[in-house]
């Protein structure tokens, strides 16, 4: 295919060029232009882990006025070096991208899907502003984008999602009429991406765009099922295609009567979508078009379906684990005593304890001081010789290809428990009993290589290691020496 040489068109494949002639007529020109400009760049802070006054490395940085923890960034900064982004404090998102979890407006204790979520952008920030309360499920069909999903998920601190590797399809029997939200940031193809990614210019074809506008179809068919009545879903894409966007929406609601579009409540920023280009479908004035010509941000469409009726009262599910409120109350000083046995997940033949909880209560008597609220709307579940904390939320998952459960606490070996990556990076510099401050410079960059750092003789035993205040990791100490338990396949070469 023949590429345009023109300024603002070099690169893009010809078919595509005049397609947008043809749909944005005058308007054209002020487009292609936009891919002469330099891209900006955004990430946004995560408020499970910064509150208040930003960390000295990240102030001063324009806001993205669309996105409440949302922030631009100049590309000099190089934000993904510094350690405050392995320890979570922040996620690089394009800013537009930003619009999905605003759109959505989550809240506390609700459950959540994200269903082609990774590599994470957007459930990382559907989970900040649940607070670590109700239940987000973080869906990838590719087994490697899962992964880095879960990882993301991990990175962020993030205790109340769950990681799942299916096809839409595989979740609906589980979760029919469950979530209150549901977004769908589907597989598309890519124009809007044309300014960053040159692999999306070659990749792009007309029969591509056909192609991904019927996955889509099928993707928020699947989707719809799992929308409880009354509940919200966000339907999203990075491409400019009517096909895939208003033609997407009007058809959605043509197969699903039950539905209906919303105005965004951020819509004020950006460009209504174009009833012209969905037969004269008036209501797609409700969805929304992000152009880079009149945005800073990438191309973007979004559009905010509502199911009609009553929240429906759930029936009761059978979950996954069950919750010991009284142990709870032991570790944060309450007086009541234990007066049951605990039932979740794998047991011990003879003996009715949870794997791994009697090792997890030593390993937090004697490293932890408080969970602060780590039991909150959360039950014990053990998987082989790992415990986890699971939303309570979570129905039982069989059948289902699980990455991540909720929490992973930590390994049982050998009668004692290995504290997690995931755990460290959910606790706080104050819940810890022994911390090592290493900065956020040559030390730091060390411990991230996996190398052994020193530390006092006198300290000794699991220790957090922290960054700034933040947390970043667990080592081991003993003997001046404190021995590096970051992860090995995340460590900088």
């Amino acid at each position: 295919m023949k590429n345009e040489e023109n300024a603002g068109m070099k690169g893009l494949p010809e078919a595509f060029v005049k397609k947008m002639r043809g749909l944005l007529g005058e308007e054209a020109e002020a487009f292609f232009e936009s891919y002469d400009r330099e891209r900006t760049f955004g990430l946004r802070i995560n408020p499970l882990k910064v509150s208040g006054e930003l960390p000295e490395f990240l102030r001063g940085l324009e806001k993205i006025p669309w996105s409440e923890e949302g922030y631009y960034y100049e590309e000099a900064m190089g934000p993904g070096k510094h350690p405050f982004h392995e320890a979570g404090l922040y996620y690089i998102q394009e800013p537009s991208a930003q619009i999905c979890a605003e759109a959505l407006k989550p809240e506390p204790g609700e459950k959540i899907l994200d269903l082609c979520a990774a590599p994470g952008g957007k459930s990382t920030h559907i989970a900040g502003k649940m607070g670590q309360k109700g239940l987000l499920v973080c869906n990838e069909i590719h087994g490697g984008r899962a992964k880095i999903l879960s990882q993301n998920v991990e990175r962020m601190g993030i205790a109340n999602a769950v990681v799942t590797n299916m096809e839409p399809a595989g979740l609906v029997p589980v979760f029919s009429g469950f979530f209150d939200g549901i977004v769908v940031d589907a597989p598309c193809s890519g124009e809007g991406m044309f300014r960053k990614d040159e692999n999306a210019r070659e990749e792009w074809s007309p029969d591509h765009v056909t192609l991904c506008a019927r996955r889509q179809d099928e993707i928020l068919d699947c989707a719809s099922a799992m929308v409880k009545s009354g509940g919200r879903m966000v339907y999203s894409t990075c491409t400019f295609s009517p096909e895939e966007n208003e033609e997407t929406a009007v058809r959605f609601l043509k197969r699903h009567p039950e539905f209906h579009l919303k105005q965004i409540s951020c819509a004020g920023f950006f460009s209504e979508g174009r009833p012209e280009w969905a037969g004269g479908e008036e209501e797609v004035k409700k969805t929304v078009r992000v152009w880079p010509h009149c945005t800073r941000g990438e191309g973007h469409f979004m559009a905010l379906f509502v199911k009609d009726g009553r929240p429906e009262e759930e029936g009761v599910r059978e979950t996954a684990g069950e919750k010991e409120t009284a142990w709870e109350k032991e570790t944060a000083g309450g007086k009541e005593k234990a007066r049951g046995k605990e039932k979740a997940g794998k047991k011990e033949k003879g003996n009715e304890k949870l794997m791994g909880l009697d090792e997890f209560r030593t390993f937090f008597a004697e490293n932890l001081s408080r969970l602060d609220g780590l039991m909150e709307g959360r039950q014990f579940a053990a998987f082989g010789d790992n415990l986890y904390l699971i939303p309570e939320e979570m129905p039982k998952l069989s059948g289902l290809k699980i990455l991540r459960a909720g929490l992973h606490l930590g390994t049982v070996k050998k009668g004692r428990m290995d504290p997690s990556h995931a755990l460290a990076l959910f606790l706080k510099k104050n819940q810890a009993l022994r911390t090592v401050e290493i900065g956020t410079g040559e030390l730091a960059e060390k411990y991230l290589r996996g190398e052994v750092l020193p530390c006092e003789n006198t300290l000794k035993g699991w220790v957090l290691v922290t960054c700034g205040g933040y947390s970043l990791g667990f080592g081991k100490a003993g003997c001046g020496m404190l021995k590096n338990h970051y992860p090995k396949g995340l460590r900088r070469a």
